[in-house]
């Protein structure tokens, strides 16, 4: 699956390192916290749609067209997504298994989560763009502290993110 972790830019800046098969790509943690959102987002509106669907199936009788009618007017009313994200995300509600699904996407790769695994997926995000910033800063004042060099504060980051899986 889908991993990303932080990490600085070759300018010194936060930012966060998103791994997902052949897919590599340097992220701003702006980008980061905005792919989070979107992730939550697309979890609620899933289950949210699956609800919908049912109700208005069992409830009111309605057929299949009228509920494909249904969602795309609900779904054209929700707001719009603010910042650009690193991932295409897209609330999914299984016709066949009346389930609901986020789909992700960059590039040549997809996945299906489920509302709680893109919940989770969603703070795990949110936690990287976090670190990535505490981690640029950290990094600057172990680098304004004489007793560490460079290759030692590498080393040190290393260390810590081999802990932390």
């Amino acid at each position: 699956m889908c991993h990303i972790r932080s990490t600085i830019a070759d300018d010194g800046t936060a930012a966060c390192l998103l791994v997902w098969g052949p897919v590599q790509a340097l992220l701003a943690p702006s980008m980061v916290l905005a792919t989070a959102r979107d992730l939550a987002a697309a979890a609620a509106a899933a289950e949210l749609d699956i609800s919908l669907v049912q109700a208005f199936r069992e409830d009111l009788r309605a057929d299949d067209q009228m509920l494909g009618e249904l969602l795309t007017m609900v779904r054209s009313r929700r707001p719009a997504p603010v910042g650009r994200a690193a991932l295409r995300v897209e609330a999914v509600a299984g016709a066949r298994t009346g389930q609901p699904y986020v789909h992700i996407g960059r590039g040549s790769m997809k996945g299906a989560l489920s509302p709680d695994e893109a919940r989770q997926m969603a703070q795990h995000w949110t936690e990287a763009a976090v670190a990535a910033q505490i981690d640029v800063r950290l990094r600057y004042a172990l680098g304004e502290w004489d007793s560490l060099t460079a290759d030692e504060i590498d080393q040190l980051f290393t260390l810590i993110q081999q802990v932390g899986r």
